[in-house]
């Protein structure tokens, strides 16, 4: 499975925007899918978590009602919609796949390469 992440850019505090990782492969359907940030010169922090069938999700504290995350397994892309944005959302997101949620980053199986989210004051 290869994760190709996009959709990131420069948005204004207080808007959206909506970051797509798309995975290659048959077998997307068989991980549950994370995303994560970094920031400049911070730890990378778990965003949120979406289950195998996209009925279950769990979000950090940081993003809990601002952000979404949902996928559709016939088109092997998973979704992380970012509302209300703020400054501090600034990173670069990863989508990651694996057998759990919010793990260590060697336990999961694939990474995306990352898409750069910028939120000016």
């Amino acid at each position: 499975v290869q994760l190709q992440a996009s959709g990131g850019g420069l948005v204004q505090a207080g808007g959206s925007l909506r970051l797509s990782c798309a995975a290659s492969g048959r077998t997307f359907s068989s991980y549950a899918m994370d995303w994560f940030r970094q920031a400049p010169e911070k730890e990378r922090e778990f965003v949120g978590g979406i289950s195998r069938s996209g009925g279950w999700t769990t979000y950090a504290d940081s993003v809990k009602g601002r952000f979404a995350i949902s996928r559709d397994n016939a088109k092997n892309t998973v979704y992380l919609q970012m509302n209300s944005l703020k400054p501090e959302d600034t990173a670069v997101y990863y989508c990651a796949a694996g057998r759990g949620y919010n793990l260590s980053e060697y336990e999961y199986d694939y990474w995306g390469q990352g898409a750069q989210v910028t939120v000016s004051s």
